[in-house]
């Protein structure tokens, strides 16, 4: 009996024995891992990535100009009620008939004619504007609207010619059946007939005066059929010349930049139609202000009603690779003589032959980060030495490393760890800059860059 009770177990002791739980283990690891986690993101410092895309950068001035054309205000010869022949902005030959002038109105609202009625267009002028819809369907892109404006007149154009035929075909008819003693009058030099004046047709670009851009009681006079007209009155505006200018007054700020940089030529968008043109310009100073002049050489009748139009000068417009103007960092590479760089080892890796102290030259691989034109090769410091002599690629020549340069560059993180790009700015916002797209040691499209170019060192480590 004393031997079994000896050997036995004490279940109390048993119950109260603990075993370790590997869930609760793990847990604990992750909740552990994740709060470290939180406290780094919280109180380190945040890397923000950028990926690069193509982009551009417009830098432009709005101005409302003043238009000077070569074009007369032509003025009534005896007084009456005036019918015209033409059409408004119609290009009419020496000889033609422009209007009449009747003792009483006429009634040119009347069917006179079984041809007044309608105009009768030719089926060479239908096929012409059917080729014209054609071509502008074939290359109408979205975003180029002015395209539209461009269709208009140029379809405008090709009928004008058909209407005015047509018009005074009519009123020759009127003028037979009214039994009125009418006058006619012809215009003697070839032009673009207008209905409208405002007394600036005299006006040149010695003649323009500071008050002359001040619209806000601008007046034009519209001229229409059956007006009565006193001899003397101006009757039509003929424009003689397809060369018209538009005149803006400039900041002095503007003007000395665009005299400095010698701009003789720019573009612009004229905002009514947003179409943009090419303009020779001359910057001038007249009584302590400056005036830009934009000359052309086309698409006046497009402009012939206006007197004040809505330009803007695209000073700038650039297009590349768009990136943030924080990313960009300045960087100090050693820059050594292309004619040093060589290839050696198992590999074809680009390096230098550094000479040893005791004599012997050895071969060590090195990143390249830019060339000049002037055949200087930019290295990082980091892979070379102050003070090391490199031996030119068979010849005795050598050259001590010392002189720097810097690079305007970002850190690539393509790769998991910040490379250093370099970028050529082609021109700025306040914002962004616009850097060459496909350069040697440059960046492409779609590259993932830091944000904050300050933020990293090279080489770091980035995730992304």
């Amino acid at each position: 009996m004393a031997s079994k009770k000896s050997k036995s177990v004490s279940l109390k002791k048993y119950k109260n024995r603990r075993q370790l739980n590997l869930g609760i283990f793990l847990f604990a690891i992750v909740f552990i891992y994740l709060i470290v986690t939180m406290i780094l993101f919280f109180t380190g410092d945040t890397i923000s990535i950028y990926e690069v895309r193509e982009g551009s950068i417009v830098r432009d001035n709005s101005y409302t100009g003043l238009i000077l054309r070569q074009e007369t205000a032509v003025t009534a010869e005896d007084s009456g009620y005036i019918s015209y022949y033409q059409n408004e902005d119609s290009k009419v030959k020496a000889g033609t008939n422009i209007y009449a002038l009747s003792q009483q109105p006429l009634n040119t609202d009347s069917e006179t004619s079984q041809e007044g009625q309608t105009a009768s267009i030719s089926q060479e002028v239908l096929a012409g504007i059917a080729l014209q819809v054609q071509s502008f369907n074939e290359n109408y892109k979205p975003g180029d609207f002015s395209a539209v404006y461009s269709l208009k007149n140029e379809i405008t154009n090709s009928l004008q010619e058909t209407y005015s035929e047509t018009r005074m075909e009519h009123l020759g008819a009127v003028i037979a059946a009214s039994g009125q003693e009418v006058s006619s009058y012809t215009t003697d030099r070839d032009g673009i007939v207008a209905f409208t004046v405002d007394g600036y047709e005299g006006l040149t670009k010695d003649t323009v005066q500071a008050e002359n851009f001040d619209n806000t009681e601008y007046e034009s006079a519209v001229l229409s059929d059956q007006m009565k007209i006193e001899a003397g009155d101006p009757v039509y505006r003929l424009i003689t010349s397809e060369d018209w200018s538009v005149i803006v007054p400039l900041d002095k700020e503007t003007a000395e930049q665009l005299i400095s940089d010698e701009v003789s030529s720019i573009k612009v968008r004229i905002d009514k139609d947003s179409e943009t043109m090419r303009a020779a310009l001359t910057v001038t100073e007249k009584d302590g202000d400056y005036y830009g002049c934009l000359d052309f050489d086309n698409s006046m009748i497009r402009y012939a009603e206006e007197r004040f139009l809505n330009v803007e000068l695209i000073l700038e417009d650039e297009s590349g690779l768009k990136i943030p103007k924080s990313s960009v960092i300045e960087e100090k590479f050693y820059v050594i003589p292309e004619d040093y760089i060589t290839t050696g080892g198992n590999s074809s890796s680009e390096g230098v032959m550094i000479q040893q102290k005791n004599g012997s030259v050895e071969f060590t691989s090195i990143d390249i980060y830019d060339r000049s034109e002037d055949g200087e090769v930019y290295v990082s410091r980091d892979e070379l030495n102050e003070g090391d002599v490199l031996v030119m690629p068979e010849s005795s020549e050598t050259y001590t490393v010392g002189k720097t340069k810097a690079l305007k560059g970002v850190y690539n993180i393509n790769k998991g760890y910040a490379v250093f790009k370099k970028v050529s700015i082609l021109c700025e916002n306040d914002e962004y800059y616009i850097v060459r797209e496909g350069e040697s040691y440059g960046l492409y499209n779609y590259d993932h860059i830091v944000q904050n170019g300050a933020s990293v060192s090279p080489d770091e480590v980035v995730f992304q």
